[in-house]
């Protein structure tokens, strides 16, 4: 079947209690921009997606419920097809996403002032799962490389994980927002450092199907006996396929102790279990749902390349990089030499477009703007060419920065 057309003409989400829709003029104080922000995609869920929904809604009883073997087994083949990683059914924790199981986490292995690690620029409830709690986030900055891309801070990343408090990493693989999907002699040499010092890894792998050719997301827990030991590995089918409002994730931990420590912890809350809606679609997605995945990768990557392109042909004050997972861009917006406020407001009162403002990802954001292009062709098109008519004007205005910007391009 050629999804194509549906992700060109995806439902309308105006009026629908949408956070990423309806919530603009609470969030960027007015109506009058396109919502390229929170990460959900504008797609709807897979058709086999949807049936499950409704067979389970036609049915009319919506009582208590539990995980059937065929719940379990669609989870298991899923994995190991896509990911070559063979789990038992008795790894699997549920909890209703992946920030709470972060939260609950943070809770089970660390004391009120321990330290945790985590790698900046990234998702901004890394920061708050820490903090939140008592605990202390000790910062790994990913270094830039000259290309623009992203790499680990390894010599730094021992220094930090060396630090008598410190008792847990949180890996954002493959990484929000820069898009990395991490190569297996990076994640071994953090399974190494981790073992050296005895922290526990959280690996939130949200993103793990969502990766690119020729890449390769590796779940942590198969990288070694020693990381299958230590390690609480975090994953939903809620990217993947568009479902995030069911509220479903799968913590898969083959530890037994630990395992058995976060189990307790999230029923001591109440809240270790899934919906029976979130189960049928999840089930539906991991059995039926490859296809309509490959073509959303698809429209995703073609949709990347026309951002990039048109970037590089019309916006030379802005930058990025081509992304390895996700459907997110992380855009360096540098060039304008604009404090982040202001560039902030010039993006939503002269672009009209609301992105992801890069301080919330960490101090490394400043000046990076993220956009989420899980959205229709023709939305993108609008948005980039709003961002080029406000740079122009701003060209026009006569800002400095800007004149040395042309210069610049003129003595190239």
């Amino acid at each position: 079947m050629d999804y194509t057309q549906r992700f060109d003409h995806p439902p309308e989400r105006i009026n629908t209690n949408s956070a990423k829709w309806d919530q603009l003029q609470k969030l960027f104080g007015t109506e009058d921009v396109l919502p390229l922000w929170v990460a959900d995609m504008d797609f709807a869920a897979p058709e086999s997606v949807q049936h499950a929904l409704k067979k389970s809604a036609e049915h009319g009883v919506v009582g208590y419920s539990f995980q059937s073997e065929a719940y379990y087994h669609a989870l298991q083949e899923w994995m190991k097809n896509r990911h070559g990683w063979e789990i038992e059914k008795d790894w699997v924790v549920f909890t209703p996403g992946v920030v709470t199981a972060l939260n609950f986490a943070v809770q089970t292995f660390t004391e009120h002032g321990d330290q945790v690690v985590i790698q900046t620029p990234v998702y901004p409830p890394f920061y708050s799962v820490v903090t939140g709690h008592g605990r202390e986030v000790v910062e790994n900055p990913l270094q830039q490389q000259e290309n623009g891309d992203y790499a680990m801070d390894l010599e730094q990343l021992e220094q930090a994980l060396s630090g008598e408090r410190v008792k847990l990493l949180i890996l954002c693989s493959p990484h929000n927002p820069i898009g990395r999907v991490w190569s297996r002699e990076e994640l071994e040499r953090v399974d190494a450092l981790c073992e050296k010092y005895n922290v526990i890894v959280v690996s939130d792998e949200i993103h793990g199907d969502l990766v690119f050719e020729p890449n390769q997301h590796i779940p942590y827990a198969m990288l070694s006996e020693q990381a299958k030991n230590r390690s609480i590995i975090c994953t939903a089918p809620s990217k993947t396929f568009n479902i995030a409002g069911l509220n479903t994730s799968n913590v898969i931990i083959p530890n037994p102790e630990l395992r058995d420590a976060f189990a307790l912890k999230i029923n001591n809350f109440g809240v270790g279990h899934i919906s029976q809606f979130g189960a049928a679609a999840t089930e539906a997605a991991y059995t039926e749902g490859q296809e309509w995945l490959e073509q959303c990768m698809q429209y995703i990557r073609a949709n990347m390349e026309y951002v990039q392109q048109y970037i590089t042909e019309h916006l030379p004050e802005v930058s990025v990089n081509m992304p390895e997972a996700t459907y997110l861009m992380w855009m360096d917006f540098r060039k304008l030499g604009m404090e982040q406020a202001d560039l902030v407001s010039f993006l939503l009162h002269k672009a009209r477009i609301a992105l992801n403002d890069g301080r919330a990802f960490g101090t490394a954001g400043e000046g990076y703007m993220r956009l989420n292009v899980a959205c229709s062709r023709r939305l993108l098109e609008e948005a980039m060419e709003r961002l080029r008519g406000a740079l122009e004007q701003w060209r026009t205005e006569g800002s400095p920065k800007a004149a040395e910007q042309v210069s610049s391009e003129t003595n190239a």
